[in-house]
This record gives C-alpha cells, structure tokens and sequence, in this order.
C-alpha cells in the first residue's frame, strides 16, 4: 500500500492556482526528489501533503497508517530563523513536540533520548550546548534535519535543505540523507533547484511547471525532454542566479 497517493489534486496559493494535475504515489522507504523553477509549485505541494493546505481539488490519502503527526519537516529558513536565539539542544528536542505526549508541559526521558541519538548520528552531539545562531549553515541544517528526525521514523519532508550551502557541505548533507533513506528505511521527499546532485540520490524525481509535467524513475529523467531542457546548461546558470539572489 503506498504512503501518500495524490490524484488528480491541485492546490492554491493567494487565492491562484498554484499547481495542478498532480497524479503520483509515494512507497515507505522511496526517496523522491520534487523539482521546477521558482513559484513552480513546489512548497505548496509540500504544504498539501504536510495537510497544512487542503487541496482545492482531488485528494491527498494516507496510507499504511500514516497519521500527519509522524511526518518530518525541513523547511526553508529565512533570515530571521538562521538567527534564533535557542540552544542546539532546545531546537532539536523542538521535533517531539508534535508526538503523541497527551497533555505533559515537559519532555520525557524518550523525548530526550531521541534528541541525543538523532544529534548523535548527525555528528552534532558535542553541539547541543552551543547557540543555534553562532553556528554555520551546514551545522544548522544538521540541526534542523535531527529536529526533523526526532519527529518521525517513517517520513521526510525537505524544502530546499543544501540551499546557500558550499558545494563540500552539500555533499556531506546528501550523503546523511541518503544514509537515513537505506539504512533507516524513512522515506525522503525533497524539493530542490539542485536538481543534477538531489536526482543522483533519489530513486524519483516528480517535476512540476505549476502542474506535473514529468514523474518517473530518476534514472529516466535525464532522458527525458522535460530533464534535458531543466538540465541544459541556460537553464542551470539561471537557477543559480536566481539561488544566489534568494539566499
């Protein structure tokens, strides 16, 4: 049984259709790379399956017994975010505050104890006491990606997770996600402009021009029209430009 099954949804953004004609499943433990130009429709797709944005048509399922409380978010971060004022520590434990706790103020050892793995296999563990803002982008993402992980142990949703990052530490964040993907079993959704690096790790790349113009196997997506136009050299030189003018 897949873990989300989209049919024939479109979702709405400031009231205009943002994207349309989305048909496509997702199974545990697929890795799925979602790609297009900005205002494409990609975050709101994400918004949609977070069930933070209902679909103004088609639907949205769950299935295998997914419940919204066990997803894993990245977002993108602003400015104002990559300055919060909180511990490392703080932030991570943050991600279980969407679990099933009933009605406790406080975390528990459970809760404290995924914090300390997830921040462990990130190689963020000698962190925890540090400021969230004093430290590099990579080592925020890894903070933000453990959060996320303290959230779920069946899905990932990331929104741009290697934006404004250098291309070494980029590498190293996809190598993590990877990992998490084949060792873990948790199944990854991922937007991105890098399309050429997050493709060459998912198994799926679902490619959106304010409706699905491409869905299938990653390794197919270069061959195809839609892939050699998005990956044609103009194309990527202004993504990049339009990467650096958003970061």
């Amino acid at each position: 049984m897949p873990l989300i099954t989209v049919r024939d949804a479109s979702f709405a953004y400031d009231g205009k259709i943002a994207v349309s004609g989305l048909n496509f499943e997702v199974n545990s433990g697929d890795y799925l790379c979602v790609v297009g130009e900005n205002g494409s429709g990609k975050s709101t797709l994400l918004r949609g399956l977070l069930r933070l944005k209902a679909p103004l048509e088609g639907r949205v399922l769950f299935g295998d017994g997914l419940r919204a409380n066990e997803i894993g978010y990245l977002p993108q971060q602003s400015a104002i975010q990559r300055d919060f004022p909180a511990g490392v520590q703080e932030v991570v434990l943050s991600g279980r505050m969407g679990r099933s706790r009933g009605l406790l103020p406080f975390y528990t050892s459970a809760d404290k104890a995924s914090a300390e793995m997830n921040m462990r296999r990130l190689g963020i563990l000698d962190l925890r006491n540090r400021c969230y803002r004093e430290l590099s982008g990579g080592q925020q993402q890894r903070v933000l990606l453990a959060r996320a992980l303290c959230a779920t142990g069946r899905l990932l949703l990331l929104d741009e997770p290697v934006a404004g990052l250098d291309p070494v530490v980029r590498q190293e964040l996809y190598r993590e996600i990877e990992k998490i993907n084949h060792e873990d079993g948790i199944t990854v959704i991922m937007v991105s402009h890098d399309v050429s690096g997050a493709a060459a790790y998912a198994d799926y790349v679902l490619h959106l021009h304010n409706r699905q113009i491409f869905f299938g196997a990653a390794k197919d997506y270069a061959a195809s029209a839609e892939g050699a136009e998005f990956l044609s050299e103009p194309k990527r030189q202004k993504r990049q430009e339009s990467e650096v003018h958003n970061v």
